[in-house]
């Protein structure tokens, strides 16, 4: 059985829950692996320019007030560990720009475990509110990322895996095998993206006209027999619908590619993936 053996753990300026905490601590037991805390945030004189031209104090200040934030996420974290019955996680701080430090960070890990993006936390974050996508398309790691509402199980117990005939499919569905054998019951949701484009590399993931059929292959040959759902060519409303999906089946995750293309982060976000980082109430597993 395959498993995972590091996940890392991004920290912000709004910390870890503590719930989230327990969530990752199940799964790392669960995986027998090791969990590794990076704390990467904008740098407060890149997020907030002017000091660059105002008084040396008051880019201090900045920075004083950046330590402090710093700290107190390091001292939380501690603590909820502490509370947790679990040892203290070994930790990392990353200057410079948040996105191209944990990249880095992440060639050495496993899995990844981001935080959605919540617009109106009470204590901001301190990242772009594109951070878990960006990190994912540059770093080509898989990532765990848990929604902010905290109603998050971690526990694999039903896993839902939305296929379509593309590369980034097929790299989360691996990524994710070590918790699909796990599972209870696995679903695969797939839509027949070859009707929509007709492309070479479409028509030649297929099997006999059976969009599902490689991914099925796949699964069976790793002990995982998952339930198929056809949903014929996708909509606009295809994320809608993806979440529409997983409430019915009462799913504790989600398996699906990451999509987007371009340089660095001049790139285009797929409008499913938009949708699914958005308005995600269920953990996903998002693979570039």
């Amino acid at each position: 059985m395959t498993t995972l053996r590091t996940l890392l753990l991004h920290v912000s300026a709004s910390g870890i829950s503590p719930r989230r905490l327990q969530l990752i601590k199940r799964l790392a037991d669960e995986q027998g692996a090791g969990i590794e805390a990076v704390y990467a945030v904008t740098p407060a004189l890149v997020e907030f320019p002017f000091s660059l031209t105002a008084e040396v104090l008051a880019a201090e200040q900045l920075v004083a007030l950046e330590a402090k934030a710093r700290d107190a996420a390091r001292a939380a974290l501690d603590r909820d560990c502490l509370a947790a019955g679990m040892p203290s996680i070994a930790w990392r701080a990353i200057d410079g720009d948040p996105v191209r430090g944990l990249r880095r960070q992440a060639w050495r890990a496993d899995m990844l475990v981001l935080g959605q993006h919540q617009p109106d936390a009470a204590v901001p974050s301190a990242v772009p509110a594109d951070f878990v996508a960006s990190v994912l398309v540059s770093s080509g790691k898989p990532g765990l990322v848990l929604p902010y509402i905290d109603q998050a199980t971690v526990t694999a117990k039903t896993v839902l895996v939305a296929w379509k005939p593309r590369p980034e499919s097929a790299r989360a569905m691996t990524a994710a095998l070590p918790l699909l054998q796990q599972a209870g019951q696995v679903h695969l949701a797939c839509w027949d993206d070859a009707a929509a484009h007709g492309s070479d590399l479409d028509a030649g993931m297929q099997d006999d006209g059976d969009t599902a059929a490689p991914a099925l292959q796949f699964l069976q040959r790793h002990g995982i027999n998952a339930i198929v759902h056809r949903e014929g060519p996708p909509s606009a409303d295809l994320g809608e619908l993806l979440l529409s999906l997983a409430a019915d089946l009462q799913a504790d995750l989600l398996v699906m590619g990451c999509y987007g293309h371009g340089r660095a982060r001049e790139w285009v976000l797929g409008g499913v993936t938009r949708t699914i980082l958005n308005s995600m109430t269920l953990p996903v597993l998002m693979v570039h």
